[in-house]
């Protein structure tokens, strides 16, 4: 069989068509059903490339539709019968490697023969040796959980044939140089290496002169306009308490229709269940939904049977609505162009529409860099209160008065209410109508016990301050407080600030806002009260929790020692720094080598 050239794959120069691009028939099909009409910039010039079997360097953001650009193209050539590993793509993060997996998966719904197999930290190792040992061909995976396989000897790269990097700056960045080196040098010379990167730092053109021939060079321009007619809106909610949130929001929303973005199929699922489980007109779309039901799942949102659309980035390909009038992004977005991607789902062909944010408190200078690169200010609003959706509710159930009042036969009600109120000549009309009105909308009264701490969470955050000074507080212990304190190893040089680590107790450790107390933090450490102590259970949890990109390692903090003359506290930061591993995971050990590793926003 004969290679392609470049010649022979280049697409018509006038409005190219996805249809145009020389892929096989069962890809065609998927991408029809994902919605693909026309190829983005990046898509219609990297296919090409890498179906002729070129090695690329392209400089493409999240959002920009590089998945399906190298994607499709590594599908293409998989052989089907051929049960080894025969292309791997590495990412970043785990949430990444999910994403991307699930993007690929729904490529191959029509390759039945050909199997993509995740690979990432903080997961068990067993559940992704089994599905390696089952032969299959595509493997997505973090750097160091790649390595830790082929350490185990799990995973072989004898017969990969392709290599994609993804974010290779932010690899890079995390301090993954060493494992890509190491990834690319195991793998047989004469594969095809398609570089994807955000920016072309130096240590990214090292590697793409070191491990790439002859690359082809392609470069998208950044999408960074929002839509105008789509209000931004953002709201500050603690992880555990963002599902009660969006029940809120929902509950005071006028839009006809919303769909609520979430980063893996297994949220999606999850987020799409609680909420019907709580009455809303709720579905969920993951790359799992088979495509006939994905069509009636449409079919039933744009009819207005259905109100609520909780997807993924892959799922929400090619969906477009016009009743929807809100985006809920219950996760954040990866990136701006993610962000803008997700948001241009509402606000189409001139129509107004709301977008909303959810951030957890640490995630707030991400939301901030967003911001900078669409150059739009996103507006903080509170979360609705349980006052605020009982009025809303209220108006909602008013407003259809005059249409029931027209439509008639109501002289059983009539009479039933004349019959209540001859037998409590006491009571008020109007209080009697305001009862009526309040168990319509599913208000009981104060006297129930409330579902959770939603409110008193957000209060704790909305009073802590934004910013520290940045000084370093006075090692002083407070003889006025009673019960523990503890340490956590993140601080002033990781970025943390007050409301991220409220945000992580509070979020992941089980704890309201009334639980903490007084919280310093120092450069490489801080320290924050817990009159009440933490469970075993919730110091299980907070320890394997991250702020600022870092973990916490919480421990019980034992007291200071007197500072040495001009020295560090020999108590809290000397010793051995944690370093990264090359899964992800944080370690101690006897090598202290400084990593090249960036705090991430």
């Amino acid at each position: 069989m004969t290679t392609p050239t470049l010649d022979d794959l280049a697409l018509p120069a006038d409005a190219p068509a996805f249809a145009d691009l020389p892929l096989p028939e069962a890809l065609h099909r998927a991408a029809a059903a994902l919605g693909f009409v026309e190829p983005t910039a990046i898509q219609a010039d990297a296919i090409p490339v890498l179906l002729a079997g070129r090695d690329l360097v392209g400089v493409a953001q999240t959002g920009t539709g590089k998945t399906a650009a190298f994607g499709l193209p590594l599908l293409a050539h998989v052989d089907p019968d051929v049960r080894a590993v025969q292309a791997i793509v590495l990412t970043p993060t785990r949430e990444l490697a999910l994403q991307v997996a699930d993007a690929l998966t729904s490529f191959a719904a029509h390759l039945p023969e050909v199997t993509v197999v995740a690979v990432y930290g903080g997961a068990p190792y067993l559940p992704q040796q089994r599905a390696l040992a089952k032969g299959a061909q595509v493997v997505v995976g973090t750097p160091g959980r790649v390595i830790d396989h082929l350490d185990r000897g799990t995973l072989a790269l004898d017969r990969v044939a392709r290599v994609v990097l993804d974010e290779a700056d932010e690899m890079l960045t995390m301090g993954f140089a060493e494992e890509v080196d190491r990834i690319l040098g195991a793998v047989p010379a004469g594969r095809q290496v398609a570089l994807f990167s955000a920016t072309m730092p130096a240590g990214i053109r090292r590697v793409a002169e070191q491990h790439l021939v002859d690359p082809v060079r392609v470069s998208v321009t950044r999408q960074s306009s929002t839509v105008a007619t789509v209000r931004q809106t953002y709201a500050v909610v603690p992880h555990r308490h963002k599902v009660g949130a969006l029940v809120r929001v929902l509950a005071t929303t006028d839009a006809d229709g919303a769909i609520v973005f979430v980063r893996t199929r297994q949220d999606a699922e999850r987020v799409g269940s609680e909420l019907v489980a709580r009455g809303l007109q709720a579905a969920y779309l993951s790359g799992d939904v088979a495509q006939g039901e994905r069509e009636k799942i449409v079919d039933r949102l744009r009819s207005g049977a259905l109100r609520v659309l909780v997807a993924t980035d892959v799922a929400a390909r090619g969906l477009d609505v016009e009743r929807i009038g809100l985006v809920v992004n219950l996760d954040l977005p990866r990136g701006a162009e993610a962000y803008v991607h997700r948001i241009g789902r509402t606000g189409r062909a001139g129509r107004a529409g709301e977008a909303m944010t959810f951030v957890t408190p640490p995630e707030r200078p991400k939301l901030r860099a967003i911001e900078r690169t669409t150059r739009v200010a996103i507006e903080e609003v509170p979360v609705p209160s349980p006052v605020q959706v009982s009025a809303h509710r209220v108006d909602a159930l008013l407003a259809r008065t005059d249409e029931r009042v027209a439509a008639g036969r109501l002289d059983v009600y009539r009479n039933a209410v004349a019959a209540h109120l001859a037998t409590r000549p006491e009571l008020d009309l109007a209080e009697l109508l305001a009862a009526v009105a309040a168990l319509a909308v599913g208000d009981e009264g104060p006297v129930l016990p409330t579902a959770d701490d939603l409110d008193e969470d957000l209060a704790r955050i909305a009073e802590t301050p934004r910013r520290d000074t940045g000084e370093e507080p006075r090692h002083q212990r407070r003889a006025e407080s009673s019960g523990p304190r503890y340490r956590v190893s993140v601080g002033h040089r990781d970025g943390l600030a007050p409301g991220g680590l409220v945000g992580a107790l509070t979020g992941e450790g089980g704890l309201t806002g009334k639980d903490i107390g007084k919280i310093d933090i120092f450069g490489s450490f801080t320290l924050v009260d817990i009159p009440g102590g933490l469970t075993e259970e919730a110091f299980e949890r907070l320890s394997r929790t991250r702020v600022v990109g870092r973990p916490l390692h919480i421990r019980l903090d034992t007291g200071p020692r007197p500072p040495r003359e001009g020295g560090p506290h020999p108590s809290r930061d000397s010793g051995p720094r944690p370093s990264r591993d090359g899964a992800g995971h944080y370690q101690r050990g006897a090598d202290t080598r400084p990593r090249h590793r960036s705090p991430r926003p």
